[in-house]
C-alpha cells in the first residue's frame, strides 16, 4: 500500500453524496493498493476460473455520519482486475469502477528471521508495456500504532460508491485488524495520467507519505444499500 498526500480539491468532486473527505494529520491521502483475492465467492458462489486473482486499486478516504457516529470508509477511483467477467460482475453488483487488464504478481514473504526480507510486486499491462507497484519488507509484522497513517488507512470498514443515478451506495467491509510491515524501497512505475488523469497523476509521482505491506485476512464485503 503506497499512500500519497493530495490536494483535497482533486478528489472532492469524486466524493459520493452524503459523505465527506476524511483526513489524517491534516492531509488528504490516496492509496495505491495491490493484493490478491483468494477463494473468492460472489453472493456465496465460487465461479470456476475466477476464484484467485490480482487487483490493483487507487482509493481515498471518506466518512459519513450515521446514528451510531462516524462511519469511516473508502471510495475507489479505479480498480484493475485481470478478467472482463470479474470487472463486469463488480460493476453490476457494487457499481464500482472496475476495468480489466492483463495482470501478474510476484510475492516473496520473509521467513520470520530478523534479517529476512520479502518483496511484493503487482503489475498490469497498459500501452504495450508492463507497469506496476512494488515494495520490500521484512522483520516482524505488527498492529499499527495508534495515530499512525497505517492505522488510519487500515481502519476503514465501509465502502461508498456514487451510483449511476447520482445517489450513494454504502457497504460494510468486515475483517480483523491487519498486522503490517513497514515497506522499504516503495516504487510506482506506471502511466498515472492514463490511468487516473493528470490532476491525480501529479501527486502520484511524489514520494509516498507512508508505504507498508499488510498481512491480509479473510474479508467479507456486504451487499450495498442506498443511503
Amino acid at each position: 500500500m503506497l499512500n500519497f498526500a493530495v490536494d483535497p480539491r482533486v478528489v472532492a468532486p469524486l466524493v459520493p453524496a452524503g459523505a465527506e473527505l476524511d483526513g489524517w494529520d491534516g492531509q488528504t491521502l490516496v492509496s495505491l493498493v495491490g493484493f490478491r483475492f483468494l477463494g473468492t465467492r460472489v453472493l456465496g458462489v465460487a465461479v470456476p476460473g475466477h476464484v484467485d486473482f490480482e487487483e490493483v486499486n487507487l482509493r481515498f478516504y471518506v466518512r459519513r455520519k450515521a446514528e451510531e457516529g462516524w462511519r469511516r470508509g473508502v471510495v475507489f477511483v479505479k480498480e484493475i482486475v485481470p478478467r472482463r467477467a470479474i470487472a463486469w460482475a463488480a460493476r453490476a453488483v457494487y457499481d464500482e469502477p472496475y476495468v480489466a487488464m492483463p495482470m501478474r504478481h510476484d510475492v516473496e514473504a520473509p521467513d520470520g528471521a530478523a534479517a529476512s526480507r520479502g518483496r511484493a510486486r503487482y503489475e498490469w499491462r497498459l500501452g504495450g508495456r508492463w507497469q506496476g507497484l512494488s515494495a520490500a519488507f521484512g522483520g516482524p509484522a505488527a498492529i499499527p500504532p495508534e495515530g499512525s497513517p497505517e492505522e488510519f488507512i487500515t481502519e476503514h470498514y465501509w465502502g461508498y460508491t456514487r451510483r449511476r443515478d447520482g445517489g450513494t451506495s454504502e457497504y460494510r467491509v468486515e475483517h480483523p485488524r491487519w498486522r503490517v510491515w513497514t515497506a522499504t524501497d516503495p516504487r510506482f512505475d506506471g502511466d498515472a495520467s492514463a490511468l487516473y488523469g493528470p490532476a491525480l497523476a501529479a501527486h502520484l509521482t511524489a514520494a509516498p507519505v507512508s508505504a507498508f505491506v499488510a498481512e491480509g485476512s479473510a474479508v467479507t464485503v456486504r451487499r450495498g444499500v442506498r443511503v
